[in-house]
């Protein structure tokens, strides 16, 4: 059986994903399972050990550390059985033991969670993951957020239905908070990297962490002045200074239900224990705080009316976006429409004032472009020319009309694609009042008026042109 520091030596030295992944292969097939526990240990992000440094080994060369041993001293670690100067001489005693080779190669890079070769739990898992499913390794993900709005810059208005619950997108770092009933407390980044400078967070929550029957992940986002000072002390390993750090809590997940991918318990109800288990512990955790959140009925003028109240709300205070929330939905590690986050936009009215046809590099020639819209808004001239937001149907229609010329579109039907003409008898665009979505006004310093940044067409107002309502 080959041994696992030779076999580490053997992947660092190709640089090819292909080669690497032979090896990895060949190492299942022969079903080194040394192997695969070490990378196991190494790469599970739920496996961490407490250790910022760990000694390299100068020799001499001890006797040779079995596998069970270093597991044990794992182990270990790993419940906080040793922890401090405990854990320090533990290490320097069981190296001690081990040969170089052994220690450097492949024991220290355990401890260290990187094997520094090139490769991570995705190799192992593409190899492993069908046919050899017990080499496989858990995968850290979370519950992540569809955008509402594609890569045309277009509003998915068919997202925007039903009740939402319904807060702001902090513009911070995901952290996972893995919360112990015995004390423990370990934080993650988003992708599983141990997190190990909020200590001053950890040690507030360790002191209420008796009041979970059971390990649970509080999911958040943590917040310093500014997110280019919260980076830094995140991956600093010395002068930290992350004492303003907060954590602002979004959801809560047990453990178990968090490692299996998927929750049990509706989004409401999560936000309900959530709230109650903040608010009976708020006193021990000054640098821990629960973002608020309401319940929107998106089908009604009144939950659209306060969409609007929050997105000006959000434009005002910088936030970074808006979130839109199931409140039937169960928590989903992957990237779900259970959460929808959405830009904070503006709404402005302006009058059509010419139409384009689509650039001849574009899937839009022989048909509408863009609409150039003018008007005054907040006392500024805008001028913006606007692609996106409308439907293929609309930009037929609008071309025929301003053309004169029947125009041929296309859409796909029970798995065939039919088509359809637009005659020239629709109503003439030019002089309409068109509403206009988009993120900002902004301005050039070689114009002498504004424009929209990533403007979309939403509707047109009025029944008449230049009629404003």
């Amino acid at each position: 059986m080959n041994q696992p520091w030779t076999i580490i030596k053997e992947i660092e030295a190709d640089n090819s994903r292909l080669a690497k992944e032979a090896i990895v292969l060949r190492e299942a097939t022969a079903s080194n399972n040394e192997f695969f526990e070490g990378l196991r240990l190494a790469y599970d992000p739920m496996v961490t050990f407490g250790v910022k440094k760990v000694p390299i080994h100068g020799g001499p060369d001890g006797q040779g550390l079995p596998f069970n041993v270093f597991a044990k001293l794992a182990d270990q670690l790993q419940k906080r059985e040793l922890t401090g100067h405990d854990a320090r001489d533990a290490n320097e005693l069981t190296m001690a033991v081990a040969t170089q080779e052994q220690w450097n190669g492949w024991y220290r890079l355990i401890l260290l969670k990187d094997m520094k070769a090139g490769f991570s739990e995705s190799t192992v898992n593409r190899v492993c993951e069908k046919q050899f499913p017990q080499y496989a390794i858990p995968v850290f993900e979370c519950q992540l957020a569809k955008d509402c709005v594609d890569d045309d810059g277009n509003v998915d208005e068919s997202e925007l239905k039903g009740k939402k619950i319904l807060d702001t997108k902090l513009d911070g770092m995901r952290v996972l908070t893995v919360v112990y009933p015995n004390g423990r407390v370990l934080q993650t980044s988003r992708n599983g990297k141990e997190l190990v400078n909020f200590t001053v967070i950890c040690d507030q929550i360790a002191k209420v962490a008796h009041t979970f029957t059971e390990p649970t992940v509080l999911d958040a986002e943590v917040m310093s002045k500014n997110f280019q000072d919260l980076m830094k002390q995140a991956r600093r390993k010395t002068d930290v200074q992350a004492d303003d750090a907060v954590l602002n809590l979004i959801d809560i997940i047990p453990l178990s239900e968090f490692l299996a991918g998927k929750g049990k318990v509706k989004q409401l109800a999560r936000l309900e224990r959530l709230h109650k288990w903040y608010a009976d512990n708020e006193a021990a955790m000054p640098n821990v705080a629960v973002l608020g959140y309401e319940i929107v009925d998106l089908d009604t003028k009144e939950g659209q009316a306060r969409l609007y109240e929050v997105n000006a709300i959000a434009l005002a205070a910088k936030a970074e976006g808006i979130m839109l929330k199931d409140p039937d939905a169960v928590y989903e590690c992957k990237r779900s429409k259970n959460w929808l986050k959405m830009k904070p936009f503006i709404e402005v009215s302006l009058k059509a004032v010419d139409v384009e046809e689509g650039k001849p590099d574009s899937k839009f020639v022989g048909t509408m472009g863009a609409v150039t819209f003018e008007g005054t808004e907040d006392g500024k001239f805008i001028r913006v020319s606007c692609g996106g937001g409308f439907s293929i149907k609309q930009r037929a229609q609008i071309w025929a009309t301003h053309t004169g010329k029947p125009v041929a579109w296309q859409k796909k039907e029970k798995g065939k694609w039919v088509t359809y003409v637009e005659q020239p008898e629709g109503e003439d665009v030019m002089g309409r009042i068109g509403e206009i979505r988009a993120d900002a006004i902004t301005k050039s310093e070689d114009k002498d008026y504004y424009s929209l940044r990533f403007p979309r067409f939403k509707i047109w107002r009025g029944f008449e042109k230049d009629e404003k309502i």
